[in-house]
């Protein structure tokens, strides 16, 4: 009995399993019976948030059915990773992530779950960088400027991250050490909830995603001193790259991705991908993405298998580098 019932269990998975993939091929038109539920790993309104609502309408389009935006903010993103990890891989649980999330939390922080075996590449949607930023009243107005004023207040400035661990911190510890500066950070749920309170003067600086500082820049409530690239954004042609401002080197890539719970069937992510693609090609979308300082990746770049490559080169390259700096969650 213990052998027929081992057989039939199997077939049982199986069912269930092709089930599964079967509601990704609904006729065109069709409503799929299960939404999808996308896991920003931040707070509501901070960079993550904003590329995810800019693709879920339109990838629910693409795929005929429902799909909702959870924001499960805390831990640097690591408790929204545990729940994607952990969640049925049948393609009704998907999570936008990036280099903070996907990288960098495994170098920093003891996980239930691995960032790179645990999940699925489903596509890289985006690359972007940090802008340098600081508050409207902040003395400085220049990268050069507000080094020197950094040195003259030893440990009094505060710069806002959204976590212990977060591409904020790590980009700011390194700010530190390459300027030989001393600040304080001041940890959030997200970079959104941090924003608020450097367009309120609550704190001074920030290392922050250009999509979540571009509109703040370009209203007027804060200031940037210079995009952690080599080259200037198109969406923000004046504001000088970290080596015409005097701080060459200081790169930073923020790119994001979207990945699937390990073991979803590669018929449900190749669906999900296409879904995807199809609304990275769309106009508008390229147009709103340009407005928050992101690029969008070539068509060859958005493939599982070449996210599955960048996140593996990411780590190679910054998990030596943050343990060799000894960063540690606060």
């Amino acid at each position: 009995m213990r052998g027929l019932w081992a057989v039939l269990r199997g077939h049982v998975i199986v069912v269930g399993a092709l089930i599964g993939c079967a509601m990704w091929w609904a006729p065109a038109g069709a409503q799929s019976s299960r939404p999808i539920t996308l896991i920003v790993p931040f707070a509501a309104g901070g960079p993550t948030d904003t590329l995810a609502r800019i693709l879920s309408e339109r990838i629910a389009a693409e795929l005929h059915t429902t799909v909702v935006v959870e924001n499960v903010a805390g831990a640097s993103g690591s408790i929204a990773g545990a729940r994607v990890a952990r969640a049925a891989p049948d393609g009704t649980t998907i999570t936008i992530g990036h280099w903070g999330t996907h990288v960098l939390n495994g170098a920093i922080f003891k996980l239930p779950y691995d960032v790179v075996i645990d999940f699925e590449p489903v596509a890289m949607i985006a690359m972007g960088t940090q802008l340098i930023v600081g508050r409207k009243s902040l003395e400085a107005n220049n990268l050069k400027e507000m080094i020197a004023w950094l040195k003259a207040n030893p440990g009094k400035a505060t710069a806002g991250t959204a976590g212990a661990g977060t591409g904020a911190h790590v980009a700011g510890v390194f700010f530190k050490d390459k300027t030989g500066t001393d600040f304080q950070f001041v940890p959030y749920r997200g970079a959104g909830p941090a924003m608020i309170d450097l367009v309120a003067g609550q704190i001074d600086i920030m290392f922050d995603q250009a999509s979540n500082s571009l509109p703040h820049v370009k209203s007027g409530a804060i200031k940037a001193f210079a995009v952690t690239s080599p080259t200037r954004l198109a969406s923000a042609p004046d504001v000088p790259t970290v080596d015409e401002a005097g701080l060459p080197g200081l790169y930073i890539s923020y790119w994001h991705g979207i990945w699937a719970p390990k073991n979803t069937p590669k018929e449900i992510v190749g669906k999900i991908n296409a879904a995807i693609v199809a609304v990275l090609a769309d106009a508008a979308v390229k147009q709103r993405f340009a407005e928050l300082g992101q690029e969008i990746p070539p068509p060859d770049q958005q493939t599982p298998a070449a996210l599955a490559a960048f996140q593996k080169a990411e780590t190679d390259k910054w998990w030596p580098v943050v343990k060799a700096a000894n960063i540690k969650p606060e």
